[in-house]
C-alpha cells in the first residue's frame, strides 16, 4: 500500500503551504544522504519526503491527490495491480471500456486540462516537469587565528559530502569578529528539477591571541612596566599587531592602569574605511623580591616624598 503523503511529512490535511514546506525541509535536511551516509532507513525516508513534497507541494496535484488519496503518485494516479482509484477490487481495463486498447490520455485528458500532451500528466513524459527550485543551504563552522580574522586572507575548510572529505579554501575579509557568516554560493545541496544550488554558510568563531585583546575595531594590550620607568619616563617597546614591535614614550608618574592610545593601529573597520586605535594599558610590575639596598632606597623615598594616592579617595 502507498504511503500517506500528510504521514510522510507528519502534517494534517488542513495544513497550509507554509506548514508543508518548512515540514519537508526539516525532513530533507534530517535525512539527507550527505548527513547519515550508508543509513537504509534514512534514504528511504528522504526518498518519500520528496515524493511527498512533489505532490502536495504543487496546488494542482495535492488537490487530485486529495481526489484520488494514495493511488495518487507524483507522475498521477497510480493503477496498481488494475484497481481503479479508490478501490472496488482488480478490474480488467478492457472489460470496462468495451474491449481494446484504451487510451488514458484520451480517458483523463479533460480532467487534467489536455489531451495527453507535454503539460498532461499522462502524456508521453510520464508526468508534468518538476519545477525548478534552488538546493538547501548547508551550513559549517571554522575557527580562525585572531591575525587572519583582523587582517583578512584565507582558511581551509572541510566538508564532508556523501562520507568524501571535501577541502575548500573560505576568503576571510579584514575585520571579521566571532559570529560573523561567509556565504560561499553554490557550495550547498544540489538543487532540484535544473534549479540551481544552495549555498554553503560558514561561521565564524576567532581564535584568543597570546596578548591582544579586540573591542569592535581596537584593540588593547597590557605593557607592564617598572616603578622606576614609571616614576621617571621611559621609552619602551611595544607590539601592533601588523607592523610590529614600535617604540612609546612612557611619561613620568605614570600610573598603573593608565591608557597610551596609538591612532590607526587597531581594526580595519569596512563601514568607516578606516582602521581602530591600539590602546596600551599600562601595568606597573614590583620585583618579586627586594634587597637589602633596595629596600633602604624605597624608605628614602617615601620619606622625602611622602604621597597618599588614598587622599580624598573616600
Amino acid at each position: 500500500m502507498a504511503a500517506d503523503f500528510y504521514s510522510v511529512l507528519g502534517v494534517s490535511k488542513s495544513a497550509s503551504v507554509e506548514e508543508i514546506r518548512k515540514a519537508y525541509k526539516k525532513l530533507s535536511r534530517d535525512n539527507h544522504p550527505d548527513r547519515k551516509p550508508g543509513d537504509a532507513a534514512a534514504s528511504e525516508k528522504f526518498k518519500q519526503v520528496q515524493e511527498a513534497w512533489d505532490v502536495l507541494g504543487d496546488e494542482t496535484k495535492r488537490q487530485q491527490y486529495d481526489q484520488y488519496g494514495t493511488t495518487f503518485g507524483p507522475n498521477g494516479p497510480q493503477f496498481r495491480g488494475g484497481q481503479q482509484p479508490g478501490g472496488g477490487g482488480p478490474v480488467d481495463m478492457g472489460d470496462l471500456f468495451g474491449g481494446g486498447q484504451v487510451d488514458l490520455g484520451d480517458l483523463f485528458g479533460n480532467m487534467f486540462g489536455g489531451g495527453g500532451g507535454a503539460q498532461s500528466p499522462f502524456g508521453r513524459q510520464g508526468g508534468r516537469k518538476p519545477r525548478a527550485a534552488k538546493g538547501e543551504d548547508i551550513s559549517a563552522e571554522i575557527e580562525i587565528p585572531f591575525v587572519v580574522a583582523a587582517e583578512g586572507g584565507a582558511h581551509e575548510l572541510q566538508l564532508n559530502r556523501g562520507g568524501q572529505v571535501e577541502r575548500l579554501s573560505v576568503k576571510i575579509p579584514a575585520g571579521v569578529a566571532t559570529g560573523s557568516v561567509i556565504r560561499l554560493g553554490g557550495q550547498g545541496q544540489a538543487g532540484r528539477g535544473g534549479g540551481p544550488s544552495g549555498d554553503l554558510l560558514v561561521t565564524i568563531k576567532v581564535a584568543p591571541h597570546p596578548y591582544f585583546r579586540r573591542e569592535g575595531s581596537d584593540l588593547f594590550v597590557d605593557v607592564p612596566i617598572s616603578v622606576s620607568e614609571a616614576a621617571l619616563g621611559a621609552k619602551v617597546e611595544v607590539p601592533t599587531l601588523s607592523e610590529g614591535r614600535m617604540m612609546v614614550t612612557i611619561p613620568a608618574g605614570t600610573s598603573s592602569g593608565a591608557k597610551l592610545r596609538l591612532r590607526g593601529k587597531g581594526v580595519l573597520d569596512h563601514k568607516k574605511k578606516e582602521r581602530g586605535d591600539l590602546y596600551v594599558i599600562i601595568k606597573l610590575m614590583l620585583p618579586p623580591k627586594l634587597s637589602d639596598e633596595s629596600r633602604k632606597l624605597f624608605e628614602q623615598i617615601a620619606a622625602s616624598a611622602p604621597y597618599d594616592p588614598r587622599t580624598d579617595l573616600w
